[in-house]
This record gives C-alpha cells, structure tokens and sequence, in this order.
C-alpha cells in the first residue's frame, strides 16, 4: 500500500508553498528519511523527506504552488524502480567524416599554381579585391553622404522641430551593432525575497524612519578576545565573537530604554517584557533573520552557540519556522561585508535596527592626545512615531560605553 506525502504545517501564517527543487527523480527507489524535495515559504525553504523506503512517485514539478496538507506524492514500498533510459546515439561511419573533410588533390593543386606572367599583377588584384570588399560590406548611406554632403550637414543641423524630408539621410553614428544571444535572463523571484522586498516597501512607507550614528573604540574587545579565545573556545566549543558582546549590550540597554522595545498596535504603544533579538544571517537565498529569545538571560557563551547554530542551519534551509518570528529588536552585521557605513531599514513590527560596521584604524581623541584606534561606526535606525531623538542617542550611547568598558555589563551599568 502506497504512503502518501503532504506538505507539512508550516506555521499559522503560511497557506501555501512553492515547489524549489526536486531533489529525486519520480520512479526513482528512495530509503527512508532520504531527502527528496524542497520547497519553498514566504519565510524559509524546507526539505521533506521519504516517509518509507521504496519507489517514489510525484505529482508536483519545480514551480508549483502548492497548499498546506495537499497530497504531493506517494512511496510504493512494495514498488520497483524504473530501468534507466538507454540514451546513447548512433554515431555517424567514420567513412563519411572523413569524406567530407577530404578535399581532391586536382583543386588544391589550381588553388597553389599561379601563372608566372601574373605574379607582377598580384599586389595590385590583392588590393582591387580589398577595396571590393570593402566597398560591399560599407553601408549604403556613405554615398548618399558623397553626393550630397551639404544636405547631410543641414540635417545634423536643423532643429528637431523642423520637419524631416521624406527621404532622409542616417547618421551613420546613430546605428548600433546587433548583438546575437539573449542580453538578459528571467527568473522567478522566491518567496522569501518577495517577503523581504514587501516588508522594506512597508517599512519605508509606514514609519518615520530616522538613523543615528557613533563610534566605538573596539580596543578592550579585542584584547579580550584576544587574551581569552583559546580558553573560550576549549572550554565552550564554539569561539568567541564580537556579536555575543553586542547582543548583550543591546539586551542591557533595551531594559535601560523601553521604548525602543515596544510597537505600535493601531492606537496603542505595545511595551514588550523579553528580550528576544534577532540577529541577521546572510545565506545563499537571502537574508534570513532568526530570533534568539530571553537575551538578558544568557552567557556570551550561550550567546555564541546559538548564532553558530542558527547560521550554520541557515545555510542547508534548515532553520524552523518559530525560529523566524520576529523579536523586539534586530543587529545586522554588514561589516563582516567591508561596509563602513549604512543606514539599516527597521524590520516591522520592530522600531528599531543596529547595525554594525567593519572595524578600521582611525586617529580617535584619548586625553586630549590624537591616538590610532580600532573603530566601529554604528548606526541605529528608528521610528521616529514611538522612538524620540534624545532616546534613541541615549541608547545607542549606552550601547558604546557597553562595548568600550564590557565590564559593565557583568555588574548590570
């Protein structure tokens, strides 16, 4: 008896999927948990796999669209699989190849032999055919220009208001050479940059989107990570990165500024109680940004494994759909790009985004002396509707004097 495959549930939003890539070929004998298709949200791509081990059978091509629950396909676990296709072609006899790239002696011979009576005329018969030839591939429009060259300057002169004659000269500058091949390619947008692309409309043409700029001295995190990496990383598997500090520094400083933690709801401002940020993961189908949830309740350590878990998940489209609910605030790293300064786009329902930049040597003002220092600019896009000026510059000061002095974060400044 055949076991059907439906699409899976895939969170309360979502009503349909796309079919991304067949992974195994219908008729083909899969095992079972074996990957055989992948399809494609609004929100993440995920794979479905073999539910038995047998001959599948699918109903769904690349591009479908498909419902939640519908029924795509079949395993036949008492089936066999389909014999390949024998696609090999018969080849043309070696004999009529090669008749048609011999080429007979007596014409090759005519080819070579010239008279000895016109070896004195051959520069003058090369040049004479040259000149033929140039001649047939020069467009016709040179000799309307020879006759009548006072015409071709009146018309290259003549206002573009003046009516044309009924037999006008080209510009021979004006023709553009013709191009063999198709110059552009079409491909359907997935369904996540579509979510992506409508969600930055919305937030353009929604909030009073403002940006906030500073520097940060990255002298101090640096010589921490330099002098406790190798610890770090021995004791807790994974390394010891910048984010980890910027992620509790954000949760710190969203206790100290409510507000830039909470929405708008219609009329009302929604303040959020968590500290779920979300962190934004460049992968090969676009920006994916999963949450981390209870920020202010976690170690660097913690903080760390889990962006490492989240980005390497990213990658393969395995991250789950909870994963990619929205938080109260967002970090987006275009550093890690070469970016050295951007303006960040808030991601609705939030009211505001960090983003962070790459660190370069700047000549920075220690005591009234001119010193060079490691420098991040930070940026910090709000909504100016629920967020003021002074509060969202007081929370992004707060997040430097965090980076700068992280000493305070232990003891909760």
């Amino acid at each position: 008896m055949s076991i059907e495959i439906k699409v899976p549930s895939l969170g309360e939003s979502i009503s349909e999927a796309t079919i991304s890539e067949v992974i195994v070929q219908s008729g083909s004998q899969v095992t079972q948990d074996q990957e055989i298709l992948e399809i494609e949200t609004e929100k993440v791509n995920q794979v479905l796999f073999a539910p038995e081990a047998g001959v599948l059978n699918l109903t769904v091509k690349v591009g479908d669209t498909v419902a939640i629950g519908q029924v795509i396909g079949s395993v036949d676990p008492a089936g066999s699989a389909k014999p390949a296709e024998d696609s090999q072609k018969e080849t043309p006899q070696t004999e009529n190849k090669e008749e048609k790239t011999q080429t007979p002696p007596e014409n090759k011979e005519e080819k070579t032999q010239t008279p000895p009576e016109d070896k004195a005329e051959e520069p003058k018969a090369e040049k004479s055919s040259k000149e033929v030839e140039k001649n047939e591939n020069e467009p016709a429009v040179f000799d309307e220009i020879r006759k009548s060259p006072e015409a071709f300057v009146e018309q290259l002169r003549a206002p573009s208001s003046q009516p044309k004659s009924s037999h006008p000269i080209e510009n021979p500058l004006d023709q553009k050479p013709k191009q063999a091949g198709a110059r552009e390619e079409r491909k359907k947008m997935p369904k996540i940059r579509q979510t992506i692309a409508r969600r930055l409309v919305e937030a353009k043409q929604t909030m009073a989107l403002l940006t906030t700029f500073n520097e940060v001295d990255m002298s101090t995190v640096m010589e921490l990570r330099k002098k406790h990496k190798d610890a770090f990383e021995k004791q807790h598997g994974v390394r010891l990165g910048f984010m980890s500090f910027f992620v509790k520094a954000a949760a710190n400083a969203l206790k100290k500024y409510p507000q830039v933690n909470a929405y708008i709801d219609g009329e009302d401002f929604v303040f959020r109680k968590y500290y779920d940020i979300n962190v934004a993961i460049s992968s090969d189908r676009g920006l994916v940004v999963p949450v981390i949830e209870d920020c202010d309740g976690l170690s660097f350590a913690q903080v760390e494994q889990k962006i490492m878990d989240l980005a390497t998940r990213a990658k393969t489209s395995q991250i789950t759909m909870d994963e990619m609910r929205s938080g109260g605030f967002t970090i987006s790293n275009g550093g890690v790009f070469g970016s050295t300064f951007s303006t960040p786009i808030v991601n609705p329902p939030q009211s505001a985004i960090l983003g962070m930049h790459r660190i370069a040597e700047r000549p920075y003002v220690v005591d009234g002396k001119i010193v060079i220092r490691p420098i991040m600019i930070l940026a910090l896009s709000y909504d100016h509707r629920i967020i003021d000026g002074q509060e969202a510059v007081s929370f992004l000061a707060h997040i430097v004097k965090s980076i700068e002095d992280p000493a305070t974060l232990l003891i909760d400044l």
